[in-house]
């Protein structure tokens, strides 16, 4: 019995065995002399048509007269905050220079209420009547483009005046404050002739206009309205008040419905805009009970970010009413999280205030204010009245009068922005009384209020696209209004940040090294990997929560957030971390060793960090030539520089601005502009590259002339550290494939402040004369690049002197490859097992070239080309991740965007008939008009809820529009990486009721390697497709809240000013009680009513 179960095993197996060796047709050593042929042949093709080998060879001539020096990443870090520190140093001083101007021209002014006044309206300046006169504020303004403010016209002899829509342009108290702030005209003029490099000065009147300088044309929106408010902008509010607590009590009880709650929620989301990182806050809606908006922040204060603003601002537009309103709980609640805030040292630890949003208070809650606030009264309490009803207004004015806030009462929609912006007033009289002139540094900020900036979008690195404002307060210094601490406004000045991460050289920092700033909260001000933008439909757009990305969900590597630690302390110091980083939009992953140096940038809040990469990015090599030699090899056809760089400083002199960093770095070295500032290390080593790269030029050219071109053989490029290309096209543009690579618009391809070319960095991590090659698919259009890295030696180091290389079309990779892999008919088969002759043309096979990242270089299929092999064949990419020659590497994205997909319906009453339309029209019109004798609010015809409802009506169809709406999120996603150890690989896979045999072999000397599979065993049932898609990281509940209110280390601002003696508190608001006809409000109901049972 025994022998028998043996002999059924043996024979079982050796029917396996035969099976497997019926499928074994595919003879491994074919396919390594293929892949041994073509690499030979894409060797000598890559050699023969960049000229690496020359270049190598040039550069080893000049190894006796060059030197490696060893970069001090703790110097370099010093030395570049302190220029960062130095260039801040002379904004503020402009922006002292401004608050001092404005300050004695107010006080030397007698106000004038007849005062007449003509001056620049933005939004008027040459604006001509039907007769051709200019209109009124709109007089003749001479403009002309500038290259300094982004090719805008701008007058710099002048600035003018913006003034929102909602605010009256000959306003009395606006006319005598406009009147006195022309003195800053000759301030603004002086400060650029002194510091060329400022861009936008301004002056915020906390009555509302603007006063901007050089002069613009303002672009009003596309409603024709300037809804730009100086005063809700982030610098106007940081300089205006210390940081502050802020608890927002909004009534949601049954009186609040309709208009109310509307106005309510509106008022929460104008309170929430005053906010900034300094800032911390929470929403409580109650009605009989205590309600948190966010359940999750129970009980605490969270940081007024930009991703939490956003965050409150959704919930409350989910509040719906109900109930009876019981205030004194909710009070108590909300003194309670202030009071444990304080006493455990969280939050701000300095202003604290109450925002109480209700149509009425029935008491005077006396009682809660004894326990919770008095004597000291360190919690300021403002109330907002919502709507007509002044029936509790004595009430609501009692609590802000007796705890030093202030009373508004809001009748509409266009009644909030004014009287929001009265709690800024008061929080900033004790700064005011003290003429405490604190300085102030936003965090980044985009500006799109400005006309052209959607252009920039397109043009400029987009981390780069930001800025930072400094600005300071504007006090009264008159004596008789001392004690009511009154707050001219804000002057301040906008900071490229562009312009500070030029103080750093990017040819300094190597490859893969950066430097990058941060805020004392710990969020990014500039940063290579910070993205701003995002791509909805063919736009660009900021992300909503673009300037709150966090140091550590950028450096996510630092996961015990030491460097981020050690930069929001201020501290100097330096960190080495193994990270994970990706080049080609995250396709492939880079293992770096890098260095991390930091410092504190004095008088600011922001610090400055820099990385090195350990090893080449550490050494840099310096050689040096006469200018006379240089200068003719730099003003070669075939060379440029990097457009982006900084090696001579155009901006401080108008008159240099108008030329190229090649121009103005040959007309120095020439001597024909001494005046020019230019980095002398840079010029000298861009002088070196370009007589060392001079032969190149020769080369290349001798190849075209020779016509020894191959077809299909279309650029070659060469870079250096110095940000010199040489660039040759063997092809004409009309034949060539590429025509965007390496042109002015291929950014990733180019030496930019952001980074070094993508050719350049993918070179440099792979050994030098071994060449890289990988696929290019732009926007369809298909084709190759190869790159390698040249060195150059001394005294036992080694450096990387720059990267040279090939773009290459499909065509001529495809006629070489399927020209080896195939087997001529009279093939000597004797000794080879499996199909022989072999050939990649058959129909039985099919036959790919990969790179090492696993994306499809070479297809019978040019579909897939460009993309991961995973997708193209699951089974065998699964495979080889399985036996190693593939591994995965894991990334995440903090920055990502996600579809949020959600039913988007109007608030508004869907359209039931055209009559629903006339209706609610007639009755618009009716209330509206009685509402203007009422009291005379001409904003409120345009923000009433039954206009809204008419006109949404008349654009909402029956059905609900599904919409996918873009959000801020979070994903992981796997790239892959070969195993170079692991040469060759065959195997069989096993699909159901056949097998598929696969080889897979390494391409000597490249970073290639050659698949070749079966075609006719189809195995993705059993092995699906292996995507790339990033996947979104979702939280349990638990985890996404502690997330949420989680509070990093931060450190404060330095000042707080949140209280004085000399305050007077008895200036708190108040009302003027609206006395309506009782006729016209009876006929106002009567109408009203038969009007709605229409509805």
């Amino acid at each position: 019995m025994d022998q028998r179960i043996k002999l059924q095993g043996i024979v079982g197996f050796f029917l396996l065995w035969a099976t497997v060796q019926a499928q074994m047709k595919i003879p491994p050593e074919t396919v390594q002399q293929w892949a041994s042929v073509f690499s030979t042949q894409l060797r000598d093709l890559s050699t023969q048509y960049s000229g690496s080998l020359l270049l190598q060879k040039k550069l080893k001539d000049v190894e006796s007269i060059i030197k490696i020096v060893d970069l001090d990443g703790g110097d370099l870090v010093k030395d570049y905050a302190d220029e960062i520190e130095r260039m801040l140093g002379s904004k503020m001083k402009s922006v002292k220079r401004l608050a001092e101007s404005a300050e004695d021209a107010d006080l030397y002014h007698e106000f004038n209420a007849s005062l007449e006044f003509d001056y620049y309206n933005s939004m008027l300046i040459n604006t001509a009547d039907e007769d051709g006169n200019y209109v009124d504020l709109g007089g003749e303004f001479p403009l002309e483009e500038n290259e300094h403010f982004n090719k805008m016209p701008v007058n710099t002899q002048q600035s003018n005046i913006q003034v929102p829509t909602n605010v009256y342009n000959k306003d009395p108290n606006i006319l005598n404050a406009i009147y006195n702030s022309e003195a800053l005209n000759d301030v603004f003029i002086a400060n650029f002739q002194k510091d060329p490099t400022l861009t936008w000065q301004y002056f915020g009147s906390s009555t509302g206009f603007f006063r901007i300088y050089p002069g613009i044309k303002w672009t009003p929106d596309t409603n024709g309205v300037a809804a730009f408010d100086c005063r809700n902008r982030n610098w106007y509010i940081q300089a205006a008040t210390s940081p502050k607590d802020i608890i927002i009590m909004v009534d949601i009880s049954g009186s609040m419905k309709g208009l109310k709650m509307t106005i309510a929620k509106h008022t929460i989301n104008t309170i929430l805009d005053t906010l900034g990182e300094n800032d911390f806050v929470n929403v409580i809606a109650y009605t009989d009970y205590v309600r948190y908006v966010e359940p999750c922040f129970k009980g605490t204060l969270v940081q007024a970010d930009l991703d939490n603003r956003e965050h409150f601002k959704m919930l409350v537009e989910e509040l719906h009413v109900k109930g009876e309103a019981k205030i004194k709980n909710a009070m108590k609640e909300s003194f309670k999280i202030l009071s444990e805030a304080r006493a455990n040292g969280l939050g701000s630890m300095c202003n604290q205030a109450i925002m109480l949003i209700t149509d009425g208070a029935m008491e005077d809650f006396e009682s809660v204010f004894e326990e919770f606030n008095w004597p000291e009264r360190r919690v300021r309490v403002f109330t907002y009245l919502i709507g007509r009803e002044m029936t509790f207004a004595q009430n609501t004015k009692w609590i802000a009068c007796n705890n030093k806030g202030y009373y508004t009462h809001v009748s509409t929609l266009a009644d909030v922005q004014e009287n929001v912006m009265e709690y800024l007033h008061v929080l900033s009289r004790p700064m005011v009384i003290n003429h405490d002139h604190d300085i102030i540094w936003t965090e980044a900020y985009m500006d799109t209020v400005l006309p052209k900036t959607k252009e920039l979008f397109n043009t400029k690195a987009q981390s780069l696209l930001l800025m930072t404002s400094v600005a300071m307060p504007v006090f009264s210094k008159k004596k008789e209004t001392l004690s009511h601490g009154i707050l001219l406004g804000v002057v301040g000045s906008d900071i490229p940040l562009m312009e500070l991460m030029k103080l750093a050289p990017r040819y300094m920092l190597g490859a893969h090294g950066y430097a990058f700033l941060i805020t004392n909260n710990g969020y990014i001000l500039a940063h290579p990997d910070l993205r701003p933008l995002y791509k909805d439909g063919k736009k660009l757009k900021p992300k909503p929560n673009y300037n709150s990305v966090d140091l550590s969900e950028v450096e996510w590597e630092d996961t015990e957030e030491m460097l981020r630690t050690a930069m929001v302390r201020g501290e100097t110091g330096t960190l080495g971390l193994n990270v994970k980083a990706s080049v080609d939009n995250g396709k492939r992953p880079l293992f770096l060793a890098n260095e991390y140096f930091y410092t504190n940038i004095d008088d600011t809040p922001f610090s400055f960090g820099m990385v090195l990469t350990r090893g080449h990015g550490t050494l840099m090599f310096v050689g040096n030539v006469s200018v006379e030699e240089g200068l003719h090899d730099l003003t070669s056809p075939d060379l440029s520089i990097a457009t982006e760089w900084t090696y001579c400083e155009t901006d401080i002199d108008p008159a240099h601005r108008k030329y190229s960093q090649l121009q103005a770095a040959i007309r120095y070295l020439l001597g024909k502009e001494p005046d020019l500032e230019c980095d002398e290390l840079l010029l000298q080593q861009t002088l070196f590259d370009a007589v060392v790269t001079a032969p190149m030029e020769a080369y290349w050219n001798a190849l075209m002339l020779n016509d020894r071109v191959e077809p299909g053989i279309e650029t070659a490029f060469l870079g250096t550290r110095s940000g010199l290309m040489r660039i040759v096209r063997y092809a004409g543009v009309e034949t060539r494939v590429a025509k965007k690579f390496l042109t002015p618009v291929d950014k990733d391809n180019l030496f930019t402040i952001d980074h070094f070319p993508l050719w350049y960095r993918l070179a440099v991590e792979n050994p030098p004369g071994s060449f890289f090659y990988y696929p290019v698919n732009d926007k369809g259009m298909k084709y190759v690049v190869a790159t390698t890295a040249v060195t150059v030696s001394s005294q036992g180091k080694t450096a990387i002197a720059g990267a040279v290389g090939l773009q290459m079309s499909l065509d001529l990779l495809e006629k070489r490859f399927w020209g080896i892999t195939k087997q001529d008919s009279d093939t000597d088969c004797s000794n080879i097992e499996g199909l022989c002759p072999l050939s990649c043309e058959s129909p039985e096979l099919n036959c790919f070239l990969v790179d090492n990242n696993g994306f499809t270089l070479l297809s019978k299929d040019r579909k897939e080309i460009g993309r991961f092999f995973g997708e193209v064949d699951g089974s065998v990419m699964a495979t080889l991740i399985k036996m190693g020659m593939f591994k995965k590497v894991s990334l995440f994205d903090y920055q990502a965007m996600c579809k949020n997909s959600h039913h988007h319906a109007s608030s508004a009453r869907p359209l039931l008939s055209p009559l629903y339309v006339v209706v609610a029209l007639l009755r618009w019109i009716f209330s509206n008009a009685v509402m203007f004798v009422l009291d005379f609010n001409f904003c409120a015809l345009w923000h009433s809820d039954y206009f809204v409802d008419a006109k949404a009506g008349y654009h909402t169809t029956h059905k609900q529009k599904k919409v996918e709406a873009m959000v801020p999120c979070e994903t992981a996603y796997t790239a892959f990486m070969a195993d170079s150890s692991v040469r060759e690989a065959n195997s069989i896979i096993k699909c159901g009721r056949c097998q598929k045999m696969f080889v897979v072999q390494q391409v000597p000397d490249s970073n290639l390697v050659f698949v070749v599979t079966e075609a006719n065993c189809d195995c993705s049932r059993q092995y699906g497709p292996i995507p790339l898609q990033p996947k979104e990281i979702k939280y349990i509940t638990t985890v996404k809240c502690n997330r949420m209110k989680s509070q990093k280390v931060r450190r404060r601002p330095e000042s707080c000013h949140a209280y004085h003696p000399k305050e007077n508190a008895k200036d708190c608001g108040g009302a003027s009680a609206i006395s309506p006809s009782i006729t016209l409000f009876s006929a106002s109901l009567l109408v009203s009513a038969p009007l709605l049972r229409l509805m």
